[in-house]
C-alpha cells in the first residue's frame, strides 16, 4: 500500500514517530483500507515504507495491540481487530472525548454548550495554570451526548493567553468542532497532563444536565493540561456517566515516551 502525503511522517513534528504511524494504522483500520482479520505490513514492509526504524515501528505495533486495535499471532504476524462498539474514552490518551468517541467508536456526539464566556477564574483553576488568583480566563462549559445520551458534562477553564483563541473559534462555540483539535493547531499540543479520577455525587445543575438523580455516582475527571515547553494551558472538570462511557486505560510494556 502506497502512502499519501498526509499519511507521510512528519520529520519536524514534536509528536512522536511511533505515534504518528500508530495514527496511520488506526485510520486504515477504522476506514477498512485494511480488513478485521487482516494482516498488517509486517516490520520489514512498515520501516521500508515510512523510513522508521524497526525499534519504532515495534513500539507503534505494541500501541494497536494494547489498544484492542490488532492482536498478534506467533510466527504468523500482527492482524487487524474487529473495532469494539463498547470502548471506552481513553483517558490518558492526547485526544479529547470527540475525536476518541469518533475515531475509535464510530458511534454519534452531540455537543450542547451550556454556558461560554470570559470569566474569573476560580481559585483552584488559578493554582493549577499557575496564576495569580483573580486572573480572568475563560469558560466552557459543554454537555456531550453519545447516541443521544446525555454522557459527559464538562467545564473547561482557559488562562488569557487562550481565551482570545476560544473566544473567536466560532465552531467550537458552537458544539460543533474539537477544543483540543482547535488549540493543538493554535501551537497548544499536549505534551502532558495530570489527570485525576474519582467517584462522586453530582450537584444539582449537573444531575439535571446528564438526567440523573443528585444521588448517582458520577465519575469525576479533574485534569490540568500543558505543553510540551511546560506551559499550562487548559485546567478541565468533566462528570462522566461511566455507564455510558467506560473510561479505558491502555497498559504496555514498552517505554512510549519516547519514539523517535
Amino acid at each position: 500500500m502506497s502512502i499519501t502525503a498526509a499519511e507521510a511522517i512528519d520529520r519536524l513534528s514534536t509528536t512522536p514517530y511511533y505515534r504518528q504511524l500508530f495514527d496511520v494504522l488506526e485510520r486504515r483500520i477504522a476506514s477498512k483500507d485494511i480488513e478485521a482479520g487482516e494482516r498488517l505490513p509486517s516490520e520489514n514492509e512498515l520501516c521500508t515504507e515510512f523510513g522508521l526504524s524497526r525499534a519504532t515501528v515495534r513500539q507503534a505495533l505494541k500501541l494497536l495491540e494494547s489498544s484492542g486495535l490488532a492482536h498478534r499471532i506467533p510466527g504468523r504476524g500482527v492482524f487487524a481487530s474487529e473495532p469494539s462498539t463498547d470502548r471506552g474514552w481513553v483517558i490518558q490518551g492526547q485526544q479529547g472525548f470527540l475525536e476518541n468517541a469518533i475515531g475509535h467508536q464510530n458511534r454519534p456526539v452531540t455537543t450542547q454548550v451550556l454556558r461560554s464566556g470570559p470569566v474569573v477564574l476560580p481559585e483552584s483553576a488559578c493554582r493549577s495554570l499557575e496564576l495569580p488568583e483573580g486572573t480572568r480566563g475563560f469558560e466552557l462549559v459543554r454537555l456531550r451526548s453519545l447516541d443521544g445520551i446525555p454522557a459527559l458534562y464538562s467545564i473547561n477553564y482557559s488562562p488569557p493567553t487562550v481565551a482570545a483563541i476560544i473566544a473567536g473559534a466560532t465552531e467550537v462555540l458552537a458544539g460543533q468542532a474539537s477544543l483540543s483539535g482547535l488549540l493543538a493547531s493554535a501551537g497548544y499540543g499536549l505534551g502532558g497532563a495530570n489527570r485525576t479520577i474519582r467517584a462522586v455525587n453530582p450537584t444539582p445543575e449537573i444531575a439535571n444536565a446528564l438526567n440523573v438523580t443528585d444521588s448517582s455516582p458520577l465519575l469525576r475527571i479533574q485534569s490540568t493540561s500543558w505543553t510540551t515547553g511546560g506551559e499550562r494551558f487548559d485546567v478541565y472538570e468533566t462528570w462522566v456517566r461511566s455507564e455510558i462511557v467506560p473510561i479505558e486505560v491502555n497498559v504496555s510494556s514498552v517505554d512510549l515516551s519516547t519514539g523517535r
